[in-house]
Order: structure tokens, then sequence, then C-alpha cells
């Protein structure tokens, strides 16, 4: 493929992650935390009688939606934009979106902890633009 159309290919991706955000935004996004385990030098913490810390890590815009219920277990579904993410991912050290959410200890919301479930992308042109995110109670 030309450089001309690598560059397009390119600058079409970027603009579905811009869209993808300004959409989130509009549809009036919220703020989420993921929480991430950190190192700890509390002995009682490696014994699982401590509380495990953790560090809180913020993103917005994210829409929440309410995802089919499944064995009374209510479930939400996380629209992320992948702008929104990408400072954070480098800030780990996550090669990949799939594994920086899979670090997560899980996602506070409304001042409750849900576990994460599941975790898709959509992608244009080999582009993630955003990530759909199901978390159960």
């Amino acid at each position: 493929m030309s450089q001309v159309g690598t560059d397009m290919v390119a600058i079409r991706g970027t603009t579905l992650m811009r869209a993808a955000e300004a959409m989130l935004r509009a549809l009036g996004g919220t703020e989420v935390s993921f929480l991430f385990p950190i190192a700890s030098t509390d002995n009682n913490a490696e014994l699982g009688m401590g509380e495990v810390p953790v560090q809180e890590v913020k993103l917005a815009p994210v829409c929440c939606l309410p995802a089919a219920r499944q064995e009374n277990l209510r479930r939400l579904e996380f629209l992320i934009p992948a702008s929104a993410l990408t400072v954070e991912m480098e800030a780990r050290g996550s090669g990949s979106a799939q594994a920086w959410f899979e670090s997560a200890v899980g996602i506070l919301f409304q001042g409750r902890l849900l576990r994460i479930e599941n975790v898709t992308s959509e992608t244009f042109a080999g582009t993630a633009y955003l990530y759909r995110v199901t978390a159960v109670e």
C-alpha cells in the first residue's frame, strides 16, 4: 500500500476515535474509576488479612447502559472511547487494552465495586475506537 493510502487509514482510525469520544460526551458521558492493585509492604495483606491497596484510575467520558440480567445479577455495560484509554495504558505500561482491563481489580461506579466480566472492542481500519466493558455486581 502506498504511503498516502496508509496515512488515510490512520487518519480514518483517529477520526473515529475522536467521533466516539464526542458521541459519548453528547450522550451525557460520566466518569468511572478502575481500581488496580499496587505493591504493598504490609505483611498482613499478603496473608489476606488486610485490605489490598489499590490505585484509582478515572476515565471519562464513559456511558453506562443496563445489560441483560443473568442469574439475578445486575449487569452493566460501559462504553469507553479508545482516546480516554490510550494515555492510561501508556502510564501503566500495558501493551494492549485487553491487558489493561485484565489487570484491573474492578470498576468503581456510583459507590459500588463491579467485577469486569467481558471486554470487546469496536474497530475500523484496524484501529479500536470504542471498548464495551460488561461488569457485574
